[in-house]
């Protein structure tokens, strides 16, 4: 019979499904080291977020199938070591949808009618109706930053409160969209048109601190901003400059930089915020789901099937990885690459195979691909393991083709993304053993992907390169590698420059107002 270990309190729902599953041992006293002693006679191990699911404790648990998180993350499980030992790692990422989805509708009406201010003051013994003047919801516009589970069920509820609701996701669908009544657009359009906007991404080194000062400029005056997604993902101290301003009007957060933050933290105390201590998943059925959730992955691991939820890759065989690995890391990097420089609302994309491509097993290298389109902008962690299913709820459109043919390369893996202002073609090759993209948006180049680069799109003008790189030297960035791609001699021509360290915001404005340079984008890989 299976053993299975629970080291941390799960609904009673969740422990009814592990008992049909085995033997069920609860152990909510165990230390680190009582863990090391205990884990190697048990099959499963169910945790939440204080146990540390470290390389050591999965060494020493020799007979462990899958390992459980009952709850979205999987920040406390080292799931490089598991996927290595063979061990699924299963999470249960939607269990808190409903809930995080309500407290942000709470905090927009909140802000909306000052609702806690007027409580407070109520309760402070005044009786201060006309200082409490709100605004309807009704007619308004919200901004959605993020389309995945949570931002389209708020999507759906602002719409029944008869809002106008936009959203920015690079890797929804118009299909997907249109189907819940959101008009996607680009993120500069959704910053100037909403009249509030509400954070629904995950913390990542491409997210943090991505509503800065200069994100903040591009509101519309006298907008509201809510965020119960991650801390980290608003820069406070612009956030409190722009309410001082009058830039923003009002904020509402669940989330904060540190948590809990300083009990003096202006943040907390400033007038135009609504604060709540991280609450978005604390209520009694998210708890019960959470738990069942993970039970029932946990439990189906155990039967040798791939669960719902598994977050980590599936096996590949020896004799495969030497030609796969090097394919497989470019299909990932070439999603990254496509997710930072596509801006528009995609229709679909279209991935082709082709050389010594033909002969290999895609489907890796498909997931791949997908894993690196969805990642910067997934909640969840995105692995080829849950790629499909994601790709599936936000309607993504991937088809595939082969060709025997691969123009000068021995195999060529070719990504084409159909948007509203037309295709735009990527692709890459593996040479010397490494991934290399050698063409960007119809532009031929050769770099490798990886690190911080920078895009210009720009008329091909003598002095082009050297007047960016003086902008960057005035800037500190140094340049390790240069690519020029261009249609014809003194024509349109794209710059891909490979650098030591990512050039800032304010830089890339720089660069873009210099003459004859259209666009210059930022990516980190």
């Amino acid at each position: 019979m299976n053993r299975i270990l629970v080291t941390e309190k799960i609904a009673a729902e969740g422990l009814d499904v592990l008992k049909g599953a085995g033997e069920v041992d609860v152990r909510l006293d165990l230390d680190k080291a009582g863990l090391l002693a205990a884990i190697g006679a048990y099959d499963a191990l169910v945790v939440r977020s204080a146990t540390k699911v470290t390389a050591d404790v999965i060494a020493a648990g020799t007979q462990l199938r899958v390992i459980g998180r009952a709850g979205t993350g999987v920040d406390n499980i080292d799931v490089p070591a598991a996927t290595a030992r063979g061990i699924i790692v299963v999470n249960a990422p939607a269990s808190n949808n409903v809930a995080v989805t309500e407290l942000t509708i709470g905090l927009l009406v909140a802000l909306a009618r000052s609702i806690p201010q007027a409580h407070a003051s109520l309760q402070s013994g005044k009786w201060e109706r006309t200082k409490f003047m709100g605004w309807e919801v009704r007619g308004k516009t919200l901004g959605l930053i993020g389309l995945g589970r949570i931002g389209s069920e708020v999507a759906v509820r602002a719409r029944a409160m008869e809002m106008t609701v936009l959203a920015y996701d690079p890797v929804v669908s118009l299909d997907r969209a249109e189907q819940i009544g959101v008009e996607l657009v680009a993120m500069d359009e959704l910053l100037s048109r909403s009249d509030v906007v509400s954070l629904h991404i995950p913390l990542l080194e491409g997210t943090r601190n991505l509503f800065d000062a200069t994100m903040i400029a591009k509101m519309k005056r006298g907008a509201h901003i809510i965020n119960a997604s991650r801390g980290g993902i608003v820069d406070e101290d612009a956030l409190l400059a722009a309410l001082e301003s009058g830039q923003l009007a009002g904020a509402a957060l669940d989330v904060f930089s540190s948590e809990p933050p300083p009990a003096e933290a202006e943040i907390l105390r400033h007038p135009k915020i609504i604060t709540v201590p991280h609450i978005g998943a604390s209520t009694a059925e998210a708890q019960v789901s959470a738990g069942s959730e993970v039970a029932e992955g946990v439990a189906t691991a155990l039967t040798g099937a791939t669960p719902r939820y598994a977050v980590n890759a599936p096996f590949v065989a020896p004799e495969a990885w030497g030609v796969l690995q090097p394919y497989l890391t470019l299909g990932r990097q070439m999603g990254r690459l496509v997710c930072q420089m596509i801006t528009a609302p995609v229709r679909g994309y279209d991935l082709e195979f082709c050389g010594e491509l033909t002969d290999l097993d895609t489907q890796p290298i498909k997931l791949a691909v997908l894993e690196g389109l969805l990642e910067a902008n997934s909640s969840m962690r995105v692995t080829p393991v849950n790629a499909p299913l994601i790709a599936r709820e936000r309607g993504v459109r991937l088809t595939e083709r082969t060709n025997p043919h691969a123009e000068n390369y021995g195999g060529l893996l070719v990504l084409r993304v159909q948007t509203g202002e037309g295709e735009h073609v990527f692709a890459g090759a593996v040479l010397r053993g490494e991934p290399h993209i050698v063409q960007v948006d119809g532009y031929f180049v050769d770099f490798i992907p990886q690190g911080p680069l920078l895009f210009t799109y720009h008329r091909d003008r003598p002095g082009m390169i050297g007047r960016v790189g003086m902008l960057l030297g005035g800037a500190d960035v140094n340049i390790s590698g240069m690519h020029v791609g261009r249609l014809a001699p003194r024509e349109h021509a794209m710059m891909v420059l490979t650098l030591d360290e990512p050039a800032s915001a304010a830089v890339l404005a720089q660069v873009e107002q210099e003459e004859d340079i259209e666009r210059a984008i930022g990516v980190v890989l």
